[in-house]
């Protein structure tokens, strides 16, 4: 069961109906900047977590179990990228997705609550590797060069579990780290949850997909469990305790 407090911040799992459409309705004002609903087939699939202050819903994400690799087709990440080569994991695997903010809520701490409360299910699951897709606002990928670089040189999947190209609209990582680029802003420049995937040892795939509907790039992102940082391991195990 997912259900903690931190400072203001309570995290919890959607009891309903009327839970995951507040959830769909936050989705579709992040993602889209206006009132409505994001609505998906998956959703009937996954849990879907709340993060609230009081009684107002400020983040919300969903988590799709996968059994094995084997299975990884049927998750949300497998209709935008080719990932035979993670069907030789042979344990639970998590995807995350959906992961928003509600706009006038900009605080760190929402993402630490919504981390503790993952990592609370993956450790109550037995889950070894987390992944989904990781968006960035819009289409333009010019604006985004610096933090490509950086996951270019920096953050590729290893070769035994790199996705490969499935969608018809990707975008390659076609920028190197050179003395023009920023690697601050680059960093600056990264979603939120990937920043953290990335110092926890995640990695990317080479490419980024070109999502017209959701309007953003978003990349595959992958973090196996035995590769986060001890040190790293237990404060989120102390913030999820």
């Amino acid at each position: 069961m997912i259900s903690l407090g931190r400072g203001t911040y309570q995290a919890r799992l959607a009891k309903g109906a009327a839970d995951i459409s507040a959830c769909q309705a936050l989705r579709h004002l992040a993602f889209h900047g206006v009132a409505g609903r994001d609505v998906d087939a998956f959703d009937a699939a996954c849990l879907h977590v709340m993060i609230e202050t009081g009684t107002q819903l400020v983040a919300c994400y969903r988590v799709l179990r996968i059994e094995t690799g084997r299975d990884i087709t049927k998750s949300y990440s497998a209709q935008f990228y080719d990932l035979t080569a993670l069907e030789a994991f042979e344990a639970p695997m998590a995807e995350m997705g959906r992961f928003c903010v509600h706009p006038d809520h900009a605080d760190a701490d929402i993402i630490r609550v919504a981390w503790a409360a993952l990592t609370r299910y993956v450790d109550q699951n037995g889950i070894k590797m987390l992944f989904g897709c990781s968006s960035f606002p819009g289409t333009h990928a010019t604006e985004y060069a610096d933090t490509f670089a950086i996951l270019k040189a920096r953050h590729l999947a290893p070769k035994r579990w790199l996705p490969k190209a499935k969608s018809k609209n990707i975008l390659h990582y076609n920028y190197n780290l050179r003395d023009e680029i920023n690697v601050k802003l680059g960093k600056l420049r990264m979603p939120p949850l990937l920043r953290t995937y990335l110092t926890m040892g995640g990695w990317v795939s080479d490419h980024a997909v070109v999502d017209l509907q959701m309007n953003t790039l978003h990349v595959f992102t992958g973090l196996e469990i035995a590769a986060i940082p001890p040190a790293r391991a237990r404060l989120l195990r102390a913030a999820a305790g």
